[in-house]
């Protein structure tokens, strides 16, 4: 693996591997291999990465809380709090997977699955505090559609997973078994209001051990030379 050698402010070396990161194109004329990278647009993609690594273990985080919802056990926030706090730590930790799959063949897939899930998650919580037979005066087409609604973000989120786990198997940068696990959980997961209620438990259990999977893998993630 090639290793380009610089200095930060305090002198002290930094490590930079442009093939991975993502360097600009050398201009032409000149040789790819003396083409470094400014130490300050190196030292900004590190700590993006390094964000990134730590942020996949939200994913896990999140599919516990997930898993404890679809048991029904009564917890003291409420079900409504524990639903906000797993899809908040599940979009920290999908906006990281598809930063890491940014540099890969799937870059596409992984951005549009993003989309895909951060639309239906956002409509999802709100909806799901909503009784089913609530009217509410500033959209009145969902008087008496909640449940339909809730249905078709939930189905939205699991297509956008469903699009990242894809993006996983595809990438060639974690471990594919992964991908297939997430999939697998995207369509439990996307299912919820419309299957018994082990479906989703089983999802949880499966995004839980694609979460782990990731989060390990992506945490050693080293670049190619």
């Amino acid at each position: 693996m090639s290793i380009s050698q610089r200095q930060t402010a305090s002198g002290r070396p930094l490590r930079v591997a442009p093939a991975w990161v993502g360097a600009p194109t050398p201009a032409a004329g000149t040789e790819a291999e003396n083409h470094p990278l400014p130490v300050r647009d190196a030292v900004w993609i590190w700590s993006v990465r390094r964000y990134a690594r730590l942020a996949l273990w939200a994913l896990p985080l999140a599919a516990v809380l997930y898993g404890w919802l679809t048991l029904g056990v009564g917890s003291t926030p409420g079900p409504l709090a524990v639903r906000l706090i797993a899809g908040w730590l599940a979009t920290v930790a999908l906006i990281a997977l598809a930063g890491l799959l940014a540099a890969s063949r799937t870059r596409r897939c992984a951005l549009t699955g993003l989309l895909f899930t951060l639309a239906g998650s956002t409509t999802l919580v709100p909806l799901a505090a909503l009784p089913e037979d609530a009217v509410v005066a500033s959209a009145p087409i969902m008087t008496g559609h909640v449940p339909d609604f809730v249905a078709a973000a939930g189905a939205i989120t699991g297509m956008g997973l469903l699009l990242l786990g894809w993006a996983v198997f595809r990438s060639k940068l974690v471990n594919p078994a992964d991908g297939i696990l997430m999939m697998l959980a995207a369509v439990a997961i996307g299912s919820e209001s419309l299957t018994a209620k082990p479906i989703p438990t089983v999802g949880a259990l499966l995004l839980l051990a694609a979460g782990m999977g990731l989060a390990w893998t992506g945490g050693r993630l080293l670049p190619r030379s």
